[in-house]
Parts: structure tokens; sequence; C-alpha cells
């Protein structure tokens, strides 16, 4: 007779569902940093392309908290590891100083 069940027989598929919200948030906040890297002000006149920046660092920042915010779930925290956040995290600072910086 087979003994009992695994108890993490089921975690490829919860890894699965849990990792969609976090590489969507990743990819989010990709952008979003991506946006503000690329954005020249023409001068210290320009007030339009800072304040783009600025939003673009905001939502990248907020993408990446997010993102974090999601994997210190205790459930998720279980099936996936450190490697899932770190690129979220990582693009939240690259925006942090970009928006410190003040472009």
């Amino acid at each position: 007779m087979p003994g009992p069940c695994r108890v993490d027989d089921d975690r490829r598929p919860l890894a699965t569902v849990f990792a969609v919200p976090i590489v969507l948030l990743t990819l989010v906040s990709a952008w979003f940093c991506w946006t503000a890297l690329t954005i020249r002000p023409s001068g210290a006149w320009d007030d339009d392309a800072y304040a783009g920046i600025v939003l673009a660092c905001v939502m990248s920042v907020g993408a990446a908290g997010v993102a974090a915010a999601v994997w210190v779930l205790p459930g998720v925290r279980r099936v996936l590891g450190w490697g899932w956040v770190v690129p979220a995290l990582v693009l939240g600072v690259v925006a942090g100083v970009r928006w410190a910086t003040g472009g």
C-alpha cells in the first residue's frame, strides 16, 4: 500500500500561480525604470521631462514594492525563493537612485 501523499507534491502549479503576478510586476517595473533612464531633459527649464522622470520612477518603485509585498506573504515565500523578487528590488533601487539624483 502506498504511503501518504507528500505535502509539497503540488508546489509546481502553485509556484506558477504565484510567479505570474511577480513576473508581471517586475516587467512593469522594468518598463518604467527603462523609461526613467532614457528620458533626457532638453535643459534646466524642461519641467515636463523632469516630471516624466519622477512619474516613471514612482511607478517603477511602486511596482517593485508591490512585487516585494506579494513575495513577503508566507505562502508565496515558501514556494518561491529570493531569485523571483530580486530583479524587481534591483529595478526599484535603480529607479530610486534615478529619482534621488533629480534626473
